[in-house]
């Protein structure tokens, strides 16, 4: 199968991409005490100059107490933190590449994970906290455009703060900002969003990645029907957010019943907003198998432009396929399968 619309051009508002390829964010907690350095800048620069549309970084998080769990996740907030994104900026672009920050409130963290600080939950933070926090969220998205990046994602999936809202597992509160709906709990996410576009402006771009699925439940379902997907993403499609980032497991698999639609292919034809698709793109094996040490197959892409091409998503997030083969879009396009290095659970321990 034909790979050449994998490569066409992407624009959207002021984003512009050369391929439909996107880096999508891997936490790697390299950042020294949470200033990114030249090790940073190096990573990203090197898969922005073998042909990446545009790279979301890693989860960087905002100006809030226990807004990250490791001190090494790096901030986005602060003069050294910035003007070191500043430096990533400048070197992807210098390669010819986009890029994008993730935007991080890490929330009540699952057991077992130990927060700096006593943290924020949607069951413990007060309204004024709330408050604090959508500012913070705006000031970071107001850092993003004036540092040049070419759009921003806010991370609202797999269990944080913003996905604790989202969820009925974790969000048990009683005021505006719980709710015994999907749409009720959206609330916090829509005025987070509200708020980031007055912050950037109409036309730079909000990315939005969310999730069924949790780190603490793989199971879990937000939305259980197409209807219900609809009352969750449509008032975040009206408060600002472009492109939905719909995350989940395995691609290829299908979100509801009667259809083999996946979750960004869904979320798409409910919303009518560009998407991006990710989940095992370019792996054969489930992603858990590689925490036993297990390696993941190279899987050829037929299947991912079958659904590309027949029009259920935008743009294709590639993750530890380009965390471990940092020239995976350069060898898809020439199609050098055979030249792809499979993965390693080793390289989560790396940054190269």
């Amino acid at each position: 199968m034909s790979l050449e619309s994998l490569f066409t051009p992407f624009q959207y508002k002021s984003l512009t991409l050369k391929n439909r390829f996107v880096m999508a964010p891997m936490t790697r907690a390299f950042a020294t005490d949470g200033i990114p350095n030249s090790r940073i800048v190096d990573y990203y620069t090197r898969r922005a100059a073998a042909g990446v549309g545009l790279i979301l970084t890693e989860g960087t998080v905002i100006d809030r107490p226990a807004s990250k769990n490791l001190k090494d996740i790096p901030n986005f907030h602060g003069d050294e933190a910035l003007a070191n994104w500043k430096n990533v900026v400048d070197s992807v672009h210098n390669a010819g590449g986009a890029i994008a920050p993730q935007i991080w409130h890490v929330g009540n963290t699952p057991q077992g994970w130990q927060p700096p600080v006593a943290f924020e939950s949607p069951e413990s933070m007060s309204l004024e906290d709330i408050q604090e926090t959508i500012k913070a969220f705006a000031k970071a998205a107001a850092a993003a455009k004036a540092l040049g990046f070419n759009a921003l994602e806010l991370h609202g999936a797999h269990g944080y703060l913003i996905d604790q809202f989202f969820w009925e597992g974790t969000n048990k509160r009683t005021d505006d900002f719980g709710g015994s709906t999907i749409k009720e709990r959206s609330r916090f996410a829509v005025e987070v969003v509200k708020a980031v576009r007055e912050a950037v402006g109409p036309d730079f771009v909000i990315i939005l990645r969310i999730s069924q699925w949790k780190q603490q439940d793989y199971t879990a379902k937000l939305a259980h029907t197409p209807n219900e997907l609809e009352e969750w993403l449509m008032p975040l499609a009206e408060a600002g957010v472009d492109i939905f980032h719909g995350s989940q497991r395995r691609y290829w698999e299908p979100e509801f019943e009667g259809s083999d639609l996946n979750f960004a292919g869904w979320i798409k034809k409910v919303t009518g907003q560009p998407t991006i698709t990710v989940g095992s793109v370019g792996l054969n094996d489930d992603f858990m198998k590689v925490w036993g040490g297990q390696g993941a197959q190279t899987q050829n892409i037929d299947e991912l432009v079958r659904r590309f091409d027949r029009g259920d998503f935008d743009l294709v997030a590639v993750g530890r396929s380009l965390l471990q083969d940092p020239e995976w879009v350069q060898k898809v396009k020439a199609g050098h399968f055979d030249k792809v290095s499979a993965f390693e659970a080793a390289s989560l321990q790396k940054l190269y």
